[in-house]
């Protein structure tokens, strides 16, 4: 009698830990990371503060702004990132995601990004080197992420995968490591590191990077895309977009409104692809 009723509360025990962790499958999770690109800089138009719901957005930081907590999902309407963060490259993948997937299917984005920073800022042993020569600035905005903005994306990738499953990893960087021939090692070991400690199979999940603004642009830092375009001979899994026809912002370091919902739909594209869905590719 006393192994029966042991076994029958073991039993109840796993259900009620099971239905606890209430993974849906259905809920697509895209992790963001990088400098001000993926931050996000240009001003927030009308037109994109419309949203579907199905997109959504896990806030990285308290934003009493806009009257988000950390740690909770909300629609994603911009800004993504910060509370005085502008529109992102994320704002459209997501946009176009949840436009050309089943109903069924939610897109949830996390976007971790410090404008200004070196890929070496999300090296997870030796960021604090990095972190001691960071001007004052940036050091604000590394502490909103608890002084370590890997750790935070991990810590919030976790939380996440309680409710979907990570599809992708989104990357705009390279603008602080122009000249930098080695940056897709160092963008490989970022990679390989996140999907080591969010237990994911090595390769498994693709890295879509997108180009910084192009030369058709003048690009100031438009010599780094002959980098960024080696990154798949480094990362098997990795997929490079381009930023020829959008349009720069005056400092030609960052997009305009048009530039980033161009550049965000060609990221949305590209993962559509990889999903198997033909999508033509935006002007």
């Amino acid at each position: 009698m006393k192994i029966q009723l042991r076994l029958f509360v073991f039993a109840g025990l796993l259900i009620l830990n099971m239905t606890a962790f209430s993974q849906d499958k259905n809920f697509h999770i895209y992790l963001c990371f990088g400098q001000s690109n993926m931050e996000g800089n240009a001003k927030i138009e009308a037109q994109d503060t419309i949203v579907d719901n199905r997109f959504q957005v896990l806030e990285a930081v308290d934003c009493p702004n806009l009257n988000r907590t950390k740690d909770q999902w909300y629609t994603a309407v911009p800004p993504l990132c910060r509370n005085r963060t502008g529109l992102t490259p994320a704002d459209y993948f997501g946009r176009t995601m949840v436009a050309n997937l089943p109903k069924k299917i939610r897109v949830g984005i996390i976007n971790v990004s410090v404008g200004g920073c070196k890929i070496e800022l999300f090296d997870k042993d030796n960021y604090q080197s990095y972190v001691t020569t960071a001007p004052s600035w940036m050091i604000n905005m590394i502490k909103e992420y608890n002084g370590n903005p890997y750790a935070r994306l991990v810590e919030l990738a976790k939380l996440a995968q309680k409710n979907g499953v990570i599809k992708g990893i989104l990357i705009h960087q390279g603008e602080s490591n122009t000249n930098d021939t080695i940056w897709p090692k160092k963008v490989k070991g970022v990679y390989d590191n996140l999907l080591k400690d969010l237990n994911i199979k090595p390769n498994s999940v693709p890295l879509i990077a997108g180009e910084v603004v192009n030369a058709d642009q003048g690009g100031a830092c438009a010599s780094m895309n002959k980098i960024i375009a080696k990154l798949p001979q480094t990362i098997p899994n990795s997929y490079v977009v381009s930023s020829s026809g959008c349009p720069s912002a005056k400092d030609h370091l960052h997009f305009t409104a048009e530039g980033y919902r161009i550049l965000g739909k060609r990221y949305g594209v590209k993962m559509l692809s990889l999903l198997g869905y033909k999508i033509a590719d935006p002007e």
